[in-house]
């Protein structure tokens, strides 16, 4: 898969969804949760690639866009709610919803947290979904303005 197309297939997921509400909430830092998921999507793809790793590319990417598509403001969630032990299980609702699934995107979204919630990533695709959002989490809690060149490419790129 060319970077074209990488972009091609995230900008119809999105488009074709309601992510675009995401960028409406803050994930970590100043990054939204639409351009936390992209970030996701694109630095997984980038990994699997750099180590020659074996994926469904497509998979790989769609289940990383909605690994955090629970729609909603969760620095605002009533107290006692743990955020993030339910939201996978939210987000896979959410996705199922509104997406045709494959098993493989299935269970990356809803292992992403792993090891806060106790089932494991059963696949290539979701350990790297699992890895990689949380790096990209440490470095959107840690540096101001985090991935500006993928924000503005979102929903421009061609």
């Amino acid at each position: 898969m060319s970077e074209r197309e990488f972009w091609s297939l995230a900008r119809e997921t999105i488009v074709g969804s309601r992510m675009p509400m995401a960028a409406e909430h803050i994930q970590h830092g100043d990054t939204s949760v639409l351009h936390h998921s992209v970030a996701v999507a694109y630095y997984g793809w980038k990994l699997a690639r750099a180590l020659g790793i074996r994926v469904s590319e497509q998979e790989l990417i769609r289940g990383a866009l909605l690994h955090d598509y629970f729609l909603y403001d969760w620095h605002n969630a009533a107290p006692g709610t743990l955020h993030g032990i339910t939201h996978p299980l939210l987000a896979l609702q959410n996705a199922e919803r509104d997406f045709s699934l494959s098993e493989r995107e299935r269970k990356i979204i809803k292992r992403h947290m792993f090891p806060l919630t106790p089932l494991p990533p059963s696949c290539r695709e979701a350990v790297i979904v699992c890895l990689v959002d949380k790096a990209c989490a440490v470095y959107e809690s840690l540096r101001p303005h985090a991935f500006r060149k993928l924000r503005s490419a979102v929903l421009v790129r061609k």
